[in-house]
């Protein structure tokens, strides 16, 4: 029996692009696959920052905000949509009409986050914009808290806004591949394409994505680091080489450690100063060129990755 995509306009008009070596709308011709990449790394609030940011620029934004639990003080907000609302219009204001905005959260917070869980940033998204909600992705990961009294929870999720209807997505560049015995198995299946068989499959919308041990090589100290691999997927799909990629809340910095690995530009930032530090040792975790930040808040990475070397541009102008 047929699925719903057989019958989907939009699919069967992707699979005749395939066919004819076209593009769909959302494939940006500007693409810049140069090596070398810039990545702004700023101390500073998120509003501020935004302000700054001209209309339309940015291709991806990561958003990682505080899930308002009272883990420190950035992590408290008494009202917390209103303060979210501020940064959610300035979010749409930057981003490109091809671009996208994904906000990781978690539903189990609820009862501790009161208006701050995920679902009233939906909520409120959905009621006050005109973005598009493309996917809800689930986070699994495999370790984690034991309980009592409820399930003991295993996942979060990750929303992703679309600005328009003519997104870019690259499902090519996160396609996961079948194993060879699998490959004859559909290669049989004359319905099927060949073609996007040897490129692999749709890695869905449930990620099983391990969370970082205490003792993992990537920590570099904050409490609620994302792995860089759920990142990297994001980051591979939604934004080409040489966009740039903005995350404001930028905490342990591996967005724009990412970046850098992906050939995009980033622009971080995050009210702690620590942030310079995590950088630092984000650069090492890449087993780069270890030279550390000194005497300011605020840098340009120029990063080249044909000779694996960053220049870092000391005191550039901010304002």
């Amino acid at each position: 029996m047929p699925n719903r995509s057989h019958y989907n306009s939009g699919h069967m008009a992707m699979n005749l692009l395939n066919k004819k070596g076209l593009h769909h709308s959302s494939f940006n011709q500007e693409n810049n696959c140069s090596t070398v990449t810039k990545h702004a790394v700023l101390v500073e609030d998120c509003l501020k920052l935004l302000k700054r940011i001209p209309d339309e620029s940015i291709q991806l934004i990561v958003c990682d905000p505080p899930y308002n639990i009272k883990l420190a003080n950035w992590d408290s907000h008494s009202n917390y949509i209103e303060w979210a609302s501020k940064w959610l219009l300035e979010a749409e204001r930057v981003l490109k009409v091809g671009g996208s905005l994904v906000i990781f959260g978690g539903l189990q917070y609820q009862g501790e986050a009161g208006s701050g869980d995920l679902l009233s940033l939906i909520n409120h998204i959905r009621m006050n914009s005109k973005m598009l909600l493309v996917n809800l992705i689930i986070w699994n990961y495999p370790n984690g808290m034991s309980a009592h009294r409820f399930f003991a929870n295993r996942h979060e999720e990750v929303v992703w806004f679309a600005k328009s209807k003519s997104y870019f997505f690259d499902l090519d560049a996160v396609r996961e591949e079948y194993d060879e015995i699998t490959k004859v198995l559909y290669k049989r299946d004359k319905r099927l394409n060949h073609a996007s068989i040897d490129k692999g499959k749709n890695p869905g919308n449930v990620w099983k994505i391990g969370r970082l041990n205490g003792n993992s090589k990537e920590r570099v100290g904050h409490p609620t680091q994302k792995p860089k691999e759920i990142i990297r997927r994001i980051i591979r799909s939604m934004s080409y080489p040489g966009s740039t990629v903005l995350d404001f809340f930028a905490g342990s910095g591996v967005t724009t450690r990412v970046a850098i690995e992906e050939g995009r530009n980033s622009i971080i930032g995050d009210s702690e100063p620590i942030l310079i530090k995590y950088i630092e040792k984000q650069i090492v975790n890449m087993k780069r060129n270890n030279e550390l930040f000194t005497n300011t808040n605020n840098y340009i990475i120029e990063y080249n990755l044909t000779n694996e070397h960053p220049v870092f541009l000391k005191n550039f102008k901010t304002n």
